[in-house]
Parts: C-alpha cells; structure tokens; sequence
C-alpha cells in the first residue's frame, strides 16, 4: 500500500513538472512567433516603401507572396495572414512595445480595433484578467470599453487614458461596477417575461460567462445563501467573493424597477455579513442590486447617505448599440472639451 501511495507521489510530480514545461515551452514558442510576425510585416512594408507600391500592387505583391511562401513553408501565409503581419508593424512601429504575452490570435482580433486607446485597453486587460481569445471577441461584442466609460456618466479624456494605459484598476467597490451588465449569453429574448428564480438558475448554469461578465477577481460562493433574523430567513440570490478588494458581493436579481424596499433589503444583508460572516481580514461587503431598470434620481436619493457599500445596476438580455454606445461617448468627450 506504502509502494502504491508513493508511486502515485511520484507519478504527480511528474506530470506537473512535465505540464510546467509544456506551458514554458509554449510561451517561448509564442514569443518567437509574434516578433517573428512582426519581421514579416517590416519587410513587406519596407519592400512596398522602397518600390512606391501603390494599394493594387500592393495587394497583388500579398497574393503573389502568399502564394510563394505556402508553397515553400506551407500555411499560415494566407493573404488576410500577411496584412495582419504587414499590419502588426505599422501599428506597432517599435518592436520594444510589443506584448508576447498574448498570442498571434489575441493580436489579430486588436488589430481590427482602429481606435489606438480603445485597441490599448482590450491588449492591457487580456494581460491583466488572462482573458481567452472567445473570451477577448466577447468583451469587444459587447462593448465593454464604452459600457465602463458610460457607467458613471463622468467619461473624460483622463478617463480613456487611464484605461488605455493600465485596464481596469481595482482600489474601491465603485470599480466594479458596470451599467448596463450583458447577458446576452443566456439566450433570452428581450421581450420575453422572466421569473427571477428563472433568471438566477441561468446565469448558475452560464457561471464561466457571468463571472467573465462580472469582472476580474471574483469567485463564485454560492446562490440562495440563507440569513436568519429574529427566526425569520431570508435568502440572498448570489454571493460572490472579490480576491482583489477582499471583500464578498451579494448580488440581487430584480426583474422590474429598482425600489427603495430593494435598497433596504440589501442594507439588511450587508450589515448581517459585516458582522457575522466577515473574517479579520475581509473589507465591508459590497451590494449589488441588479434591475431591469432604474430611476437614476431615485436611485440617488434610495442610495445616497448609506454606510454600506450598495449599488445599482441595469442588466439587458442583449447586446447593446455599439454605435449608438460610442456616440454617446464622443458626446460625453465633446461636452466636457467644449
């Protein structure tokens, strides 16, 4: 039995070391890669400028090369390939800035983001939360960039550099927060009625997309999580724990309008987890009342004045306008330059 226990000690140890090395070796191949890549596209735009190749030779002269180059190395030359590679260098004119530590796919979804501060986001938090491709082509669908820019209706020029240069910086719950959430990814129609039991069993099952949704350092606690009072329980529909302000966030699902009743319920479970759930080292639990919609004026004076930590926060079953969501921006800039 001592032998079996020890072969088994033996044989993990093994394949993590072998895992480990695999991901390092990935890594490196990765790097190598991307400026590999980046060489490409210098020399296809150093031929073009040296020839004066104008854009129907140009793209003639990517055919041709393609052509060339599967045939002698075979693929990943593909003509889009080689403007993403010719592409890649023009952007990114200074190999010193170049992030290797997102792959080629990552980049080639940036690459197609012609706004340099919004494209500088998206690469900051796919290093920042180690976001997936699926999970990078997600973020942009839904307009993540304009929704945390709209969300507290302050948007300035600071604002887009601060998130162009570091991502989403987490120092205080106000950080967390996004106005309107997407759950595009449960698959309901806008205009079909849900229960909110209904609501909270899908977006249990979708977890991985609403943890992704909600943001980076939040782990699921659990659902339906019981609190007794004066013998009377009373339940809280999610509760998740955020391991960067050290802090658990009780979610409410309303499928209506925000209410000053729902503020009051969730002032109720803050203080009960700020007393008896709260360990040393936890901060002053967070909540998040998320509603179909909410009065911005009575959410102010609902909200306002608390101790606790309590937000407010639309969700929508679809992803917003993006057009309609970068012009709203641009206003917000325009109104504030004026």
């Amino acid at each position: 039995m001592t032998e079996l226990l020890d072969l088994n000690n033996v044989t993990e140890k093994i394949k993590i070391l072998m895992a480990q090395a695999r991901l390092k070796v990935a890594k490196e191949v990765n790097q190598h890669l991307v400026k590999t890549y980046w060489e490409v596209g210098r020399i296809i735009v150093e031929h073009e400028q040296q020839g004066d190749i104008k854009a129907q030779y140009g793209t003639r002269l990517l055919q041709d090369l393609s052509k060339s180059l599967i045939k002698d190395l075979g693929t990943g030359f593909s003509v889009s390939n080689l403007q993403f590679m010719r592409r890649f260098f023009l952007e990114y004119p200074i190999q010193q800035t170049l992030s290797v530590k997102l792959s080629w796919s990552h980049i080639c979804e940036l690459l197609i983001i012609s706004d340099k501060d919004k494209r500088a986001f998206y690469e900051q938090e796919c290093i920042n939360s180690g976001w997936s491709v699926r999970e990078l082509r997600r973020q942009i669908g839904t307009s993540l960039f304009e929704r945390l820019l709209l969300s507290d209706g302050q948007t300035n020029k600071e604002t887009v550099l601060a998130l162009s240069k570091q991502g989403i910086v987490i120092d205080k719950p106000q950080d967390i927060l996004k106005d309107p959430y997407v759950f595009e990814f449960l698959g309901v129609r806008e205009e079909k009625p849900i229960l909110e039991k209904d609501l909270e069993c899908k977006l249990i099952r979708h977890i991985e997309d609403f943890l992704l949704e909600l943001g980076r350092g939040f782990m699921f606690v659990g659902s339906q999580q019981r609190i007794t009072l004066g013998g009377t329980h009373y339940y809280v529909d999610m509760v998740f724990y955020n391991k960067i302000l050290k802090a658990y966030v009780l979610i409410d699902l309303k499928t209506g309008h925000l209410t000053p009743e729902h503020v009051g319920q969730m002032n109720m479970y803050l203080n009960y987890y700020n007393s008896e759930v709260n360990e040393t080292d936890d901060q002053k639990a967070i909540g998040i009342v998320l509603c179909a919609d909410k009065h911005d004026v009575m959410a102010e004076f609902a909200l306002g004045g608390l101790e606790n930590n309590i937000f407010a926060s639309r969700y929508t079953y679809y992803i917003p306008d993006k057009e309609q969501l970068i012009s709203e921006v641009k206003a917000l800039l325009a109104h504030e330059n004026a």
